[in-house]
């Protein structure tokens, strides 16, 4: 795994070395860099090795050092293009390394050519004769890329503590993207905090014509539901034998690497059958698996994750999170984020990921197995709050929730109160924001009460509002799903396990990803997923008899922490930092959380994300 910045135009070598150093912690074993003086292209690469660890520097270029790429990610499928390639003429000069298949690939196929690609991947092409840089990330945004085009100036990066370092970078907060920040409690793509830098969408590539300083941004991939509805519960034990085939196929293309490898291990569902299928490709003695334990009782998998280790005979490797560990390692999380996330568990994710680092240099996760089978709490709700919707008066609704904010306060892991309080949210809204209000940090209504200037509900959700009301969009499960599959997957989970793996520089994997895999479920009719209030039914039946019983059947807990409790013992942060939010409410909101008043957990959490982002980025 990799970091890569560029820039065309005014700059310098101390620049772009400055910019390159800033990633280090995700290329930590060496660094690259090339300049062309005449064409003002600066280009910087930071390495992580974890394939051809002799060849595979760059820089990497063509034969005639006319087509230059930097890349960050693996590419899956490699050895298959290589051979097409050969075959096409193209000439090699490294053993196996994925990122010489870039170059020739985009030789061979052009502009098109990310199409051809399995794997998780952000890479920035020099092409020295059309004078253009052609950038391109992966198809769920596995990797990130950020760029800044002002002035004459272009400039791109891994993260932005790297781009923010490029004189063009206007640090200046744009308040519309910030009340989105709260309103889902993540910035989807292609916003950032800061008025000219962008996020590169997943599945898109960028062409920046150098002679006319010209962007041109192109979607080559998007994540759409086309079920198949000849296929039905007949069709069962057949579809069972091919995700099963799919899976193995999945983790199977996973495992290339010179670098030791192994397996985050929750206990659940996802990373159990990552494990069961490598079982069955993998000396059993030598798989190495990954899990983490809380004090907390209701947020603790350990047990289970033991259970599948020993079940399956794995070298396995255990550590606890304690509140003392959460309180340490909080302010440096935080200030390297790079943009916040107000998803509290970044702080095990990095904790896992460092623990697994002193063993292992790559690991596979589930990533994207609740989204892709609707595995997450909200499908379930989705028919129960249509019928209450459709039911209840609604001054009866507005009754009932001031009548459940009196329900005692619960700091254990999905308790019934916080659900509860969470779905009323929701339903209190247009159905086509449910999902972004269920998962907000702050509702629209508390977003008015918090900034001065608030945005309507319809401004803060446009992206939502507009996939749930495309045209060809199915019933509310699939439109739930392509929310949680195109905003969700890539610009929560994934930029949480890209930071805190790359943090620890540790390579992660997600192997439910895999193309033909996703391919498989985005044909798949819904109730092969969620079927009489069973979520992941067709993969809990392609993994029966490969998994004890126990395993299958347990309720999905989600990988929490005792946020709410902790939060109680750490110093408020500074109710005067952006002059756009009101000081009094984020103050009232934090003496009403210690008091156990209220349960602001979300959104405090969410405000010190977005301080510690912010110091790091103003150099505080």
């Amino acid at each position: 795994m990799c970091g890569i910045v560029g820039f065309v135009g005014h700059g310098s070598q101390n620049l772009l070395q400055q910019m390159t150093h800033a990633l280090i912690h995700r290329g930590p074993d060496s660094m690259g860099e090339y300049i062309d003086s005449f064409n003002s292209v600066y280009l910087g690469h930071r390495r992580l090795i974890i394939l051809d660890t002799v060849g595979g520097q760059q820089p990497m270029w063509n034969e005639d050092k006319t087509v230059a790429v930097i890349f960050n990610g693996e590419i899956y499928n490699h050895a298959e293009l290589r051979e097409k390639l050969i075959h096409r003429g193209h000439r090699f000069s490294s053993d196996h390394s994925d990122t010489e298949v870039l170059v020739h690939g985009y030789e061979e196929w052009g502009d098109a050519f990310p199409q051809q690609l399995n794997g998780m991947f952000a890479f920035a092409i020099y092409d020295k004769n059309r004078k253009r840089i052609f950038l391109a990330r992966d198809r769920f945004g596995e990797k990130p890329l950020y760029y800044v085009c002002k002035n004459g100036a272009f400039c791109f990066a891994s993260e932005l503590p790297a781009l923010a370092k490029h004189p063009s970078f206007d640090h200046r907060l744009n308040l519309r993207t910030l009340q989105k920040y709260f309103a889902y409690g993540y910035l989807p793509a292609p916003h950032t905090l800061y008025y000219n830098a962008f996020k590169l969408p997943a599945g898109s590539s960028l062409i920046y014509d150098i002679q006319k300083d010209q962007l041109d941004l192109k979607t080559y991939w998007t994540f759409q539901i086309h079920p198949d509805y000849s296929l039905t519960l007949h069709h069962e034990k057949r579809l069972v034998e091919e995700l099963r085939h799919l899976l193995s196929q999945a983790v199977k293309s996973r495992l290339m690497s010179d670098v030791p490898l192994g397996v985050f291990l929750s206990g659940g569902l996802d990373s159990s059958a990552i494990v069961s299928a490598l079982s069955g490709l993998y000396d059993k003695n030598l798989i190495k698996t990954f899990t983490i334990g809380f004090q907390e009782k209701s947020f603790d998998e350990s047990s289970a994750a033991r259970e599948i280790a020993n079940y399956f005979g794995t070298k396995h490797y255990e550590a606890i999170f304690h509140e003392d560990s959460a309180r340490q390692l909080t302010p440096e999380i935080l200030a390297r984020l790079g943009e916040p996330l107000g998803d509290a568990s970044i702080l095990p994710t990095y904790f896992l990921c460092r623990f697994s680092r002193k063993h292992i240099t790559v690991a596979l996760s589930g990533d994207g197995g609740d989204e892709l089978f609707a595995g997450y709490d909200p499908f379930k709700a989705l028919h129960l709050a249509s019928c209450y919707k459709r039911i209840m008066p609604r001054a009866m609704h507005r009754g009932l929730q001031r009548l459940v904010d009196f329900l005692p306060l619960s700091s254990r892991n999905m308790s019934f109160d916080f659900k509860l309080k969470r779905a009323l949210l929701g339903i209190s809204y247009p159905q086509d924001i449910w999902n972004p209000v269920w998962m907000s940090l702050l509702d629209p209504k508390n977003i008015a009460d918090v900034f001065y200037s608030p945005l309507h509900f319809e401004e803060l959700y446009d992206e939502a509002i507009a996939l749930w009301n495309r045209e060809g969009a199915g019933d509310s499960l699939d439109r739930s799903l392509e929310f949680f599959t195109r905003f969700y997957l890539p610009d929560n989970i994934l930029t949480k396990t890209d930071r805190a793996s790359m943090m620890a520089s540790l390579e992660t994997r997600s192997v439910f990803l895999d193309n033909d895999l996703v391919a498989f479920c985005q044909r798949l009719p819904n109730y092969f997923k969620f079927h009489r209030g069973q979520t992941k039914y067709l993969l809990r039946k392609a993994l029966d008899g490969a998994l004890p019983s126990q395993i299958l059947n347990r309720p999905k807990k989600g990988f929490g922490i005792p946020i709410a409790k902790w939060l109680r013992k750490m110093p408020n942060t500074r109710p005067d930092l952006i002059e756009s939010m009101r000081a009094s409410s984020i103050e009232r909101c934090w003496q009403q959380h210690k008091a156990g008043e209220c349960d602001h957990r979300l959104f405090l959490w969410g405000l010190m994300a977005l301080h510690g982002s912010l110091g790091a980025q103003n150099g505080r």
